[in-house]
This record gives structure tokens, C-alpha cells and sequence, in this order.
């Protein structure tokens, strides 16, 4: 993947919710020294608490490259975009988006990017040749988040974990397999967009073998029970070859993200589905823990939720991002 110049202003258009800009929302937290202001549109119901910026005032901050940080449902770029997307490339800006519909295929942008000498970076754009998947056993450790539903924190799990592990000075690496992880760390497989026959090969080349007390850390997505995205999850638990997964689940939702007829299933039906997947290529699977994400919740309630669901399932459960991974942790590193 050609570099991609920082500092970031981050364009959240006219986001629907908060949740739509889960992208801007995760650079912002993991790379705070990228994130130097948002753009937003009228109508945008998401704020990062950055600084709001026209774009004259992010580059005279410094931004290099507009960020599209707006994952929204089919990944598109809205046609009310596109001329501040043009006025940015006018401005010396480049371009970075992780949407299914890509920059290269919009043919103002490439004519706008051409004329003003700018670059368009599309980080959803698989630039490996990958294998199918042979289902060999591999040296070295890995955990995989699985989830209740799409968007509950998989990502944010693994990303403290990492934190975590090498705050102990444990060999671990994050494996970003999706747009923002990708945007984050500079590296990863976008997994949604390889053809479906090489996902699972796609993972194991994301997580080769290593040493036998390294730590793949691998990024989660969609969830076994969302009927739009169950595919994709399935290529990590089979890809993966986990050897611990942690369960991840968002308390407050009235129903999965996007699919208004469906209600997430439990903690419960998520540990055993997924277990029995992943003992297909890893009999010696098992599940260490839960990521619950409660930022949606007062702390004394989330407290009582996770002493509950650690006093009903038997297994550590944490906010990882709001109270530590350090449950994770230890439960991993006595595998």
C-alpha cells in the first residue's frame, strides 16, 4: 500500500448516527497524533469532540491527506460528497477512503486528483495474491474476537490486548482485517473485499507461523448470527486457527446493526457457535473471556453487568477500553 501522508483531517459527511463513524471514531482514539480536526456536514449526527475545520483551516494546521471516516451501510460514497472531496483535492489535499465504492472508480475524483497532482488511496483494495486456505496447523498463538453483532468493539478488543501484552513485554502483534484497522496500523487484509474462495487463506497469510509464544491478535468482523455478514466471520475462525476467543457483545442494543427484525443472540449462543466452528481447524480452542462494551452505560451499571455476566459464565469478563484488558490477559497467558 502506497504511504499514506499524515496528519489526518477526518471527514465525517453527514453521518447518521455516531456509530457511522466508527472509522474517524477509531483513528481518532488510536492514532490521536494523526487526528487533527473533523469536517463535518450539515445534518452530521456524529462529533468526535476534534476541532471542526473547514478545509483552508486543516491545511494550514497541517492535515496532509482527508480521511473518508464514514463506514456506512454498503460502503458508498454519497453523491453529497463528492464536491468537497473535489474542493479538498483543489486545496493539496490526497484522499484516503476504506469504502467499498472506491475513489479510483469515480471519474470527477480521478480527474480532479490528476489535475491537481494529488494521490487517492484506496485502503479496501486487497494487493496480495492470496492463497486458499489450507487449514495447516501453525507455530505460534492467536486470539480472534468474535461478536454478538457487527460494530460492538471487536477491533478495540484486540487493540487493547496488543496494548496490554506488550505493557508485560509479551511478543504480540494486532492483526487489522478491516478499513480502520487498516488506516490505523498501516497494514492488514480488508477482508470483505477478497474474493470469497481466498478469505480464509487470506488470514492464514495475515497470521503465519511465529514463535511459539507470539501472539496474533487478529481483528474481528461482522458476527456468526448478522445473515448480511456471517460469511466474513466464519473466514476468521476458520482462516484464524484461534487458539482463544474473546467474546464481544454491546448490551444496549434493541436490535442487530442494520437488520431491525433481528435481536442479538446471547453471550451463550455466541461461545458455543463459535467454539464449534473453531475446533474444526483447532480442536484445542477455547474461550478465555468477554469484551463487553458499556459506553453506552453509567459505570456503576456496567460494574454490576460485568460482575454479573463473570458470576453467571464462569469466565473474566471487562470494558477493555474503559476499564483495561488486564482479565483478557491473564487469561490468555495462562493457555
Amino acid at each position: 500500500m502506497a504511504m499514506i501522508e499524515t496528519p489526518y483531517l477526518l471527514f465525517l459527511g453527514d453521518a447518521a448516527d455516531q456509530l457511522a463513524a466508527k472509522v474517524a471514531q477509531g483513528i481518532k482514539d488510536w492514532r490521536p497524533e494523526f487526528a487533527v480536526g473533523q469536517y463535518r456536514m450539515e445534518g452530521c449526527k456524529a462529533d468526535l469532540g476534534l476541532p471542526d475545520m473547514d478545509l483552508a483551516a486543516a491545511r494550514a494546521a497541517g492535515c496532509k491527506t482527508l480521511v473518508v471516516g464514514v463506514a456506512n451501510r454498503g460502503g458508498v460514497i454519497s453523491d453529497s460528497w463528492i464536491k468537497v472531496l473535489v474542493d479538498a483535492l483543489a486545496e493539496g489535499f490526497d484522499l484516503a477512503s476504506g469504502l467499498h465504492n472506491l475513489l479510483r472508480d469515480e471519474p470527477v475524483l480521478v480527474e480532479a486528483a490528476a489535475r491537481f497532482g494529488r494521490k487517492l488511496h484506496d485502503v479496501r483494495v486487497p494487493e496480495v495474491e492470496y492463497p486458499i486456505a489450507n487449514g495447516k496447523k501453525r507455530t505460534g498463538k492467536r486470539m480472534l474476537a468474535v461478536g454478538t453483532d457487527c460494530s460492538v468493539g471487536k477491533m478495540y478488543t484486540a487493540l487493547c490486548v496488543e496494548k496490554e501484552m506488550r505493557a508485560r513485554g509479551m511478543k504480540a502483534s494486532f492483526r487489522a482485517t478491516g478499513q480502520t484497522g487498516i488506516l490505523i496500523t498501516g497494514d492488514g487484509v480488508p477482508l470483505d473485499a477478497v474474493i470469497a474462495d481466498f478469505m480464509a487463506g487470506s488470514v492464514e497469510y495475515l497470521t503465519p507461523a511465529n514463535d511459539p509464544d507470539h501472539w496474533d491478535l487478529i481483528e474481528g468482523q461482522g458476527s456468526l448470527f448478522h445473515v448480511s455478514y456471517s460469511g466474513v466471520t466464519l473466514a476468521l475462525i476458520h482462516g484464524g486457527q484461534p487458539d482463544a476467543l474473546v467474546i464481544c457483545h454491546e448490551p444496549t442494543r434493541a436490535h442487530m446493526r442494520g437488520l431491525p427484525d433481528y435481536t442479538l443472540p446471547t453471550l451463550e449462543q455466541v461461545r458455543d457457535a463459535a467454539l464449534l466452528l473453531a475446533r474444526v481447524a483447532n480442536p484445542a480452542c477455547v474461550a478465555v473471556g468477554y469484551a463487553i462494551n458499556t459506553q453506552h452505560m453509567p459505570e456503576t451499571e456496567a460494574q454490576a453487568y460485568l460482575a454479573d455476566v463473570e458470576a453467571r459464565l464462569g469466565l473474566p469478563a471487562t470494558d477493555p477500553f474503559r476499564f483495561g484488558a488486564a482479565k483478557l490477559v491473564d487469561a490468555l497467558a495462562a493457555i
